[in-house]
């Protein structure tokens, strides 16, 4: 086994006895119990997603566009909840709605895990570069108005996601809480397709 296999299975390994572990757990609970919420693996690429179809409750992929979803229900199959997370931008103007979402991007697009997920969608370093190209922004933020961010919610959906979990940009708590509230009647009740 080489270097290469070692650091994809072991970290697999690991968490596949810990999502055991953790519905060892569960099953133990008195039956009058509240039901235990579902387990959901943070999971992006496929490996990751088939442990979270085969031992846990789902999967909640974060920093992705629609076309991951896509993929992670192929994977993931019909039973198991996908909840992706969209980050979430109530801003009409692109210059300053992008450089807001390249704040939050930033950080990530530094980190291999997320990088690399990207590459096998399709993004390359140039989409990388500078905090993230046009493209990139626009895939991983929904900005605009109410109904753009409806439409990218809608886009998950479709896509098969079961409940798509919405981060407000940029990270203040009051500016958040508003957009939610304005977001909120538009997106009220949005069946999966």
């Amino acid at each position: 086994m080489g270097l290469g296999q070692i650091g994809v299975w072991h970290p697999l390994l690991t968490r596949a006895a810990y999502l055991d572990a953790m519905r060892q757990a569960r099953e133990a609970l008195p039956t009058e119990a509240v039901p235990p919420p579902p387990v959901l693996l943070a999971a992006l690429r496929p490996r990751m997603l088939e442990l979270a179809r085969d031992k846990a409750d789902g999967a909640h992929p974060y920093f992705v566009p629609p076309e991951h979803t896509r993929a992670a229900r192929e994977i993931l199959g019909s039973a198991p909840i996908l909840a992706p997370e969209q980050a979430v931008l109530l801003e009409r103007d692109p210059a300053t709605a992008r450089r807001i979402a390249r704040e939050h991007m930033g950080p990530y697009l530094k980190l291999p895990n997320y990088t690399g997920n990207l590459r096998h969608l399709g993004y390359g370093d140039d989409d990388f570069a500078g905090g993230g190209s046009d493209r990139l922004v626009d895939a991983i933020v929904a900005w605009g108005d109410v109904e753009a961010v409806a439409r990218r919610v809608d886009a998950h959906l479709a896509a098969g996601a079961d409940h798509v979990a919405l981060q407000p940009l940029p990270p203040d708590l009051r500016r958040g809480v508003t957009q939610l509230a304005e977001l909120a009647p538009a997106l009220a009740v949005r069946p999966r397709n």
